[in-house]
């Protein structure tokens, strides 16, 4: 396998009192769309902004495309990182968001730029300060797939997008990359409306990684039994469970692990796969201080907030 886009080993990164990432160690391959998951503070932009040199590390290392990001014109020229609150030059015109987008991104493709602009029917000609929600988060969407960065980052651009629009953006991403690989990280909430195109997960929970599989290998991993209590207990035995409640005079169990499917229909129990955002709740669920935490102390929400 060759080296990784992104390696992340034993990365920390503290505000005053409050670690905002503790301990994180990934790496990214090169041509993989990966969901960047998880909770309002858990720690994706902080993440995101480390690994596109916009903060230092308090401990660990980062590499990108094999090298520190932090002033490196090389490795950030090969780089897209597009965010909701994206803020532009206020004398800016979408125009020349557009050119700028194409002095910054070698790899920029003007003739999809302009199709974009078409698709989304963003309006050149309007300054940038006047454009409503949807207008600005359409014109970052274009800029991360005209890029055509072999790094991209979208961290939640999208969600000023209306249905149809959040749809296009999908179709136009997942077009795009099936001509034009390269590594795409989506940072976001709606996790069902993108759980299609996500190839891997990473799931990040109170500063820390609790998942990072493959999604095809998840949903063989992870179902929900739902019969008599004792033969899902018996069922469950050797899996990590992550969430169980009682229905009437039955017991459902979400569990990660092998279960048999012979043994199951002998025992009366019903086996039901788990949709990646039911996955992403029962995980971080079970990881919060208490239910199978990663451990350590962690500091309130509150306080997490405002280094999400």
């Amino acid at each position: 396998m060759s080296a990784p886009v992104v390696s992340v080993q034993g990365v920390s990164k503290r505000f005053g009192p409050v670690a905002a990432l503790d301990d994180v160690s990934f790496d990214l391959h090169r041509n993989g769309i990966y969901g960047l998951l998880g909770r309002n503070g858990a720690g994706k932009t902080t993440l995101m902004q480390l690994l596109t040199g916009q903060q230092f590390a308090t401990g660990g290392t980062i590499r990108v495309f094999g090298a520190d990001p932090v002033e490196n014109a090389a490795v950030l020229q090969r780089i897209s990182f597009v965010k909701e609150s994206q803020r532009y030059p206020d004398t800016f015109k979408v125009r020349h968001v557009l050119f700028a987008g194409r002095l910054l991104h070698p790899a920029w493709d003007e003739a999809f730029a302009r199709s974009l602009v078409a698709d989304f029917q963003l309006p050149v000609g309007r300054p940038v300060k006047k454009l409503s929600r949807g207008m600005l988060s359409a014109l970052g969407v274009i800029v991360g797939l005209a890029s055509r960065a072999p790094l991209t980052f979208f961290d939640e651009p999208y969600l000023g997008l209306d249905a149809v629009s959040r749809q296009l953006f999908y179709d136009r991403l997942l077009a795009d990359y099936a001509e034009f690989p390269r590594t795409v990280v989506l940072s976001t909430h709606l996790i069902d409306e993108v759980s299609d195109l996500i190839e891997h997960v990473l799931l990040i929970e109170r500063g820390r990684i609790v998942l990072s599989e493959a999604v095809d290998t998840l949903r063989g991993q992870v179902v929900t039994l739902t019969g008599p209590a004792t033969a899902v207990d018996a069922l469950t035995a050797n899996t990590d469970e992550l969430h169980r409640d009682r229905l009437g005079g039955l017991t459902r169990a979400t569990v990660r692990g092998t279960v048999s499917a012979d043994r199951a229909r002998e025992a009366g129990v019903r086996v039901e796969p788990v949709s990646l955002q039911q996955l992403v709740v029962r995980i971080t669920s079970a990881s919060q201080p208490g239910r199978n935490s990663p451990g350590g102390s962690t500091p309130p929400t509150d306080a997490r907030e405002a280094v999400s």
